[in-house]
């Protein structure tokens, strides 16, 4: 028998493990690489039973209705709406920089669209500048009619040929 880990001829006993959730059988040296699977760990009688609430007065509830997903979304044109309004107030880089507590050098980088605020930064944009630069989204935007007309598993996945 081969260790279907490193290959080698099992010399002694074999070891059944568990990696990743494959069960493998492997020598002493790999053994260590998983979790053994062989011997199967007690349950204490006082944690195994889980009673469950009594039901009172048989009524029940009407299944809650999940709630609908509405997410804050950066508008596309950040870095030009943040220009305009800070040289509508007439500010330069480092006066709106001074004004947050952060860099000009974020700023600019803000400004030109190289990297996407964090939310508290951009929070603290929008209050000091007096904008919006984000927009309530939701699943209503969003339309699931391509995924009704029956899709397979051969549309997801692509099929490797040998």
């Amino acid at each position: 028998m081969q260790c279907e880990i490193c290959g080698t001829d099992i010399k002694g006993p074999s070891f059944k493990v568990s990696i990743d959730g494959s069960e493998l059988t492997v020598c002493g040296r790999c053994s260590q690489y998983g979790k053994s699977t062989g011997k199967r760990a007690p349950v204490s009688r006082k944690v195994a039973p889980v009673s469950r609430s009594p039901v009172t007065s048989g009524t029940r509830r009407p299944p809650r209705k999940a709630p609908e997903m509405v997410v804050d979304e950066l508008i596309d044109d950040y870095g030009q709406a943040i220009r305009e309004a800070r040289e509508r107030k007439k500010w330069s880089h480092d006066q709106l920089a001074s004004k947050i507590k952060e860099k000009a050098m974020l700023l600019k980088k803000i400004e030109r669209e190289e990297i996407i605020p964090e939310d508290d930064v951009l929070h603290k944009i929008e209050k000091a500048l007096d904008i919006r630069l984000t927009e309530k989204t939701g699943d209503s935007d969003w339309s699931g009619d391509r995924l009704n007309r029956g899709t397979t598993l051969g549309d997801i996945v692509k099929i490797k040929r040998k």
